[in-house]
């Protein structure tokens, strides 16, 4: 008789209804889960609402997990799908408006480099934007990032690197270079 590793078992009794197993596999992925909606909404306190909802809607539908399937994507999925729906709502962009111009950073380069990536990365569509957050920020693997945005491996890997060559070319133009 083959063991099963602890998450298969844990899917399995989270599937079954023990809300201590699906709270066990969703524990871990929630600073991910954050980090990735902060990046995507742009506001701390709509970043935290994403991630209860996603959290709520993970926990209602728990049985539809695959089996075999990593908790990972799936979970980030639906916050990626969550942030999405926050921002296309209409109270969204009424609230919302502009963004603020913040004050000039320092001259220090790491500072201004910061501000200047997190600027062209608030410029860029949404769809790019989730792809280089999770793999410049979360560090996923390609077949994680494709889980999550629903594409094939060499999908989320074209989608990666287009969006990488704006997201430079945005950095450079920002910076007045060729």
């Amino acid at each position: 008789m083959a063991v099963q590793p602890a998450s298969v078992t844990l899917v399995q009794a989270a599937k079954q209804g023990d809300d201590a197993a699906f709270e066990a596999l969703l524990e871990p992925l929630l600073g991910q889960a954050y980090r990735l909606a902060c990046a995507l909404m742009h506001d701390h306190h709509a970043a935290e609402d994403a991630v209860q909802d996603a959290a709520l809607k993970a926990w209602r539908k728990v049985s539809q997990l695959r089996e075999g399937s990593d908790m990972r994507p799936w979970f980030l999925g639906i916050v990626a799908n969550e942030c999405r729906s926050a921002r296309r709502l209409r109270w969204w962009s009424v609230l919302r408006g502009e963004t603020p111009e913040i004050a000039s950073p320092s001259p220090d380069d790491a500072v201004l480099e910061g501000f200047e990536l997190r600027k062209a990365l608030r410029s860029m569509d949404p769809a790019k934007r989730l792809v280089l957050v999770l793999h410049w920020y979360l560090d996923l693997p390609l077949d994680e990032i494709a889980a999550v945005t629903g594409t094939s491996v060499h999908g989320a890997e074209s989608r990666l690197l287009r969006a990488t060559h704006e997201l430079k070319r945005r950095m450079e133009a920002h910076r007045g270079r060729p």
